[in-house]
């Protein structure tokens, strides 16, 4: 029986209760690793860790709050030794035209999608190198970190910084041993898809589901994604085969972008 890519690694996966997060962790899981469900919904993440089996567990998880990341880190180095992959996968979604921005959107998007993954980050990567052992760091940037759009400046402003901070850690931390890197989705159906196609038919005036269909229609592998078409690059991102991989992101798009 051939053992999997990520065999006896320990993975923390932030924002996995549900969605994309829980898609990597069950790849992982798969691959041989023992995964922490880390999410703000202890109840949730505890729910999808009975559910994807005894190498899953749950981690209370805050990334706006830097008393959480380091009890976190700590419930995951207590109970498999160390880290070995993180995915910062957690973040949040909003658009708005430029003149009705809000403070609170603004602030509320870059304390978790940016300051969350770097602080996160951050905490990971000197438990790493505590360890001495190296590891990988994935960043969940986005498609909308590529190019500006009209109605979504502040996400798009966000991923941005998520590809721009991957390229600095990756080049900072590879001396340790640490490979960081990020995936950059384009348009990947799911329960969240739903919230995002209603504020684009609030903004656009369009009928709910028109969005939805159209951002499908218009990748060139012909449909949105999956979750599950993102887990390939997540595996290969955290495995040895990316060992010469440093301080990249990722397109995984159906062709949206090309970079």
């Amino acid at each position: 029986m051939s053992t999997g890519r990520l065999e006896g690694k320990s993975a923390i996966i932030t924002g996995s209760a549900r969605g994309i997060g829980r898609a990597f962790a069950e790849a992982y899981v798969r691959e041989g690793a023992t995964v922490a469900i880390a999410d703000i919904n202890i109840e949730r993440a505890e729910q999808t860790a009975k559910e994807i089996g005894p190498k899953a567990y749950a981690v209370q998880l805050d990334v706006t709050d830097q008393a959480s990341i380091d009890a976190a880190i700590r419930a995951v180095e207590e109970k498999t030794g160390g880290i070995d992959i993180l995915i910062n996968n957690a973040a949040l979604f909003d658009l708005a035209p430029i003149v009705e921005i809000t403070r609170k959107s603004y602030d509320t998007l870059f304390s978790i999608n940016v300051a969350g993954s770097l602080f996160m980050l951050q905490a990971v990567a000197k438990s790493m190198i505590a360890r001495g052992q190296g590891g990988k760091i994935i960043n969940m940037a986005s498609q909308a970190g590529r190019r500006g759009e009209a109605l979504v400046a502040v996400y798009c402003a966000t991923k941005a910084a998520i590809i721009s901070f991957t390229q600095s850690a990756g080049l900072d931390l590879i001396k340790h041993g640490i490979n960081v890197n990020a995936i950059a989705p384009g348009v990947v159906d799911g329960e969240h898809w739903d919230g995002v196609d209603a504020l684009f038919a609030k903004h656009e005036n369009r009928p709910r589901g028109e969005k939805k269909k159209l951002v499908g229609e218009a990748v060139p592998f012909g449909r949105m994604g999956t979750a599950e078409d993102l887990t390939g690059m997540a595996v290969f991102l955290a495995s040895r085969d990316a060992d010469y991989v440093v301080a990249q992101t990722y397109n995984v798009d159906g062709g949206n972008w090309m970079s």
